[in-house]
């Protein structure tokens, strides 16, 4: 099983998943043509894509989705709120799979579960995808807090790609408007980097190898300053695997879940 990081940040999100000789992209946030050039600068192929599983409908995460999926002839797949939202998008021939809470679904060589979050979208979930050796990716981006249903999606995971969206400290400092700020922090907004550190920190167990920190802020945040969050919570608790940050306009390197050698690592776009 490989992960691909396509990009991540407020101005596109895309995840690759690779497993026996198929693919899943996890958010389309990326024009058509654009996930092709990321694919290929990445060493990936779009042909082994089955299905687009979406985790909500707002443009970042799905500005791509319908295009690819009639490019591909693939089904989408989301919860039914997302599916209802972006419905005047996609093509009347395009196959579409709810994905219910807490449900698993089989998707080729992929089995996906969504659980529901508290971010500002019509029902939007963190998606847990699973491959026919067991092996657990989870992708939670656009998670408003850490509820519980958050934290019983990020449990057993082989990888996690979570969203560190801002530092605390920047974002206060920030020249946004105190309503953008509010939203940002709010219970319906992102996680800074102090509250997606201690939320790996609480799931950490030892089958957990890849950490990828994603949809980092341009302008209230920093990957240094993630990474160090997360880096503080963990090395403490002997977390063995590896630690990425996910750049918004490089794909990191193939991840291959579950045989990472153990690393801490700031990749500038990919991981070393």
């Amino acid at each position: 099983m490989r992960l691909t990081v396509l990009g991540s940040g407020s101005r596109g999100n895309a995840v690759l998943i690779e497993s026996d000789g198929e693919a899943l992209l996890v958010d389309a946030g990326f024009s058509h043509r654009e996930l092709g050039r990321r694919a290929a600068a990445a060493g990936a192929d779009l042909g082994l894509v089955r299905a687009i599983a979406l985790t909500h409908e707002h443009g970042d995460h799905a500005r791509g989705a319908a295009r690819a999926a009639a490019a591909w002839q693939v089904p989408v797949a989301a919860s039914a709120g997302t599916l209802d939202a972006l419905a005047h998008r996609l093509s009347p021939s395009t196959g579409r799979h709810v994905l219910p809470p807490s449900r698993p679904v089989t998707l080729g060589a992929f089995r996906l579960t969504a659980y529901p979050t508290a971010h500002d979208a019509a029902e939007p979930v963190v998606l847990v995808v699973e491959d026919a050796g067991g092996r657990r990716v989870g992708i939670a981006c656009d998670v408003g807090s850490p509820t519980t249903a958050l934290r019983l999606a990020c449990r057993g995971l082989d990888a996690l790609v979570i969203e560190a969206n801002h530092d605390e400290v920047l974002l206060r400092g920030s020249d946004y408007p105190a309503t953008l700020r509010a939203r940002i922090a709010g219970r319906a907004g992102h996680l800074s980097n102090g509250q997606a550190a201690a939320l790996v920190a609480e799931v950490l167990h030892a089958g957990l190898g890849v950490v990828v920190l994603a949809h980092l802020s341009d302008r209230c945040n920093r990957a240094d300053l993630a990474l160090a969050a997360m880096e503080a919570a963990l090395r403490p608790r002997g977390f063995t695997g590896r630690l990425v940050v996910a750049a918004q306009d490089v794909p990191t390197t193939p991840l291959d879940v579950g045989t990472a050698p153990a690393q801490f690592a700031l990749p500038l776009g990919g991981a070393r």
